[in-house]
This record gives structure tokens, sequence and C-alpha cells, in this order.
């Protein structure tokens, strides 16, 4: 039996944590006036600059192959249709129908990646879901069915991730910074263009009276948004893509925990043992043949 690769497994990780411990920035931003759709403009903005500025080397091979504007539209979809999912829908109840993702994973990989439909997938992906659920559930919403427009959203949100995946995968022969400045460019611009049009509709405010003392914790989360997104690069590249999506969910435990940490919540029983499943799916049930080249 193959082991997963070590450094692809860690990247992911490295990835998962920014992500989870993401929302302290989004909300001591929005402590200071920058509400989450503004902030996600700005933050990957700056990411995109940072890295043409880094790798403008790379920059011809958006033109080259067109396949990296899907990669740039699907992840800018993404990112926007879960800010307004969480910013109008039950925070809770959005993050479960989001990590439906690795469903559709498992479908769109068979049917782009050609990576056949198992038994250790399917295991792997009830496993994870299973932990999430345990993590996420709470009395009051019943079953994780969609029950409204924003539940809706972060089922839209979860499979266009998985569709932001499956490409990812499939255009692994490009480079990694080029893949990146596609989904940092795409989550930026769209974001901007979400949150203008919520102003001009009066459902948010225009980001004029921020204060000064914002934006250096917005350079901050913009150099580890591209810390996270080189390292999401490096794991997709090496991984099945349903391995890959499993692993992600270690997202909402790092979640979960570092708001305990942070005093926002309290760590529960369920939130360990949902956690436990969700870090252990895919190293319980491992596939007899290699999973990766080249790690």
């Amino acid at each position: 039996m193959q082991a997963l690769p070590k450094s692809a497994v860690a990247a992911l990780l490295v990835n998962t944590t920014i992500w989870g411990l993401s929302w302290t920035a989004t909300r001591a931003l929005e402590g200071m006036g920058l509400h989450p759709v503004w902030t996600t403009a700005a933050i990957f903005g700056l990411c995109t600059m940072l890295l043409v500025a880094l790798r403008y080397r790379d920059l011809p091979q958006l033109w080259r192959h067109p396949a990296l504007l899907w990669v740039g539209l699907a992840t800018g979809l993404t990112n926007s249709t879960f800010n307004v999912a969480v910013a109008y829908g039950d925070v809770v109840r959005v993050i479960l129908l989001f990590y439906l993702m690795p469903v559709w994973t498992v479908i769109l990989a068979r049917l782009v990646l050609h990576e056949a439909i198992t038994p250790r997938s399917l295991t792997r992906v009830a496993l994870g879901l299973s932990g999430a659920f345990i993590v996420l559930y709470q009395p009051r919403l019943g079953l994780p069915l969609p029950q409204s427009l924003p539940d809706w959203m972060a089922v839209a949100a979860g499979l266009l991730f998985a569709i932001t995946n499956v490409l990812l995968r499939r255009l692994q022969g490009l480079s990694d910074s080029a893949r990146a400045v596609a989904m940092l460019a795409g989550s930026g611009l769209l974001a901007g263009v979400l949150g203008v049009m919520l102003a001009l509709a009066g459902a948010i405010a225009w980001p004029l009276h921020v204060p000064a003392t914002a934006w250096p914790l917005v350079g901050v989360w913009a150099l580890l948004f591209l810390v996270s997104n080189l390292c999401l690069q490096y794991g997709v590249a090496r991984l099945p893509a349903t391995i890959t999506s499993v692993i992600m969910l270690a997202e909402i435990l790092v979640a979960s925990l570092s708001a305990w940490w942070f005093g926002a919540a309290e760590l529960r029983p369920q939130d360990l043992i949902g956690g436990l499943l969700i870090i252990a799916a895919p190293w319980l049930v491992r596939d007899p043949r290699p999973v990766a080249q080249g790690a």
C-alpha cells in the first residue's frame, strides 16, 4: 500500500490552516468597517499584484492556455457566492452545505480526470463528510438540506470549488504560479465586482472610511493567502482530486479549534470526534497503487 506524498499533504494542510484561521482577519477587518466582500477583493487583489511582480515571466501562460480563465472564473465565483451565503444565511448551515464539495469532486474527477470511483474513495468521502457533519451539526438545523437562497448559494460554492480543484489537477503541467495568478486574480476581480453591485444596491457600505490601521492587516493576510494558494497548487498537482477534497475538510477542524482557542466558541466532544474522523479519512483508506507522481 503506497503512502500519501507527505510534502503534498503538508502543503494542503498549510492551505487549510490559513483558511481555517482567516475568520479572525475577516472579523477584525469587519470591526474596522471593511465588509467581508471588500476584504476579499482587497486581499486577493494585493495577492495577485505580489505574485505578478514575483513571477511575471509566467504570465504568457495565461493567454496561451485559456483553460486558466475558467480556473479564475470558478475560483472567483466560489469566493463570491460563499461570501454572500455567509453574509445573509445561517453560517453553520452554509459551511456544512459548502463542504458537500467532496461529493461533487468524486463525480467530476470521474467525468473529467477519469479517476475511478472506488469503494475506497467513497469510504474516504463518507468518513470525511461524517466528521464534518458531527462537528457542524446543531439540533436546530435539522438535516443539511438547502432551504433558502443562501443555502443554495453554499451548495453552488461547494460545486464551484470542486470544479476549481479538478481543473487545477487537469492543468498540473502548467507552473504553480500561473495557476495561482488565475485563481487570485479571479477571486479579487469578481469580489470587487460583487462589492460594487452590493454597494450600488445599498446592501453594503463603500469602503471610504476604513481606518489606516486596517491596511497593514490586509497586507499580512495577502501574504498568508499567497503562501496558502501556492501550497494548494503544489498539493493539488500531486494528489488525486478525491483525496485532496477530503484533506481540505481539515479547515473545519482548524476553524473550530481556533474559535475555541480565542474564546469565540466552546470545544465540545463532538468537535474532537468529528475532527478525528476528518483527519483519519485520507490515511485510513488508501489505494493499493501509487497516488501521485513527482512527489
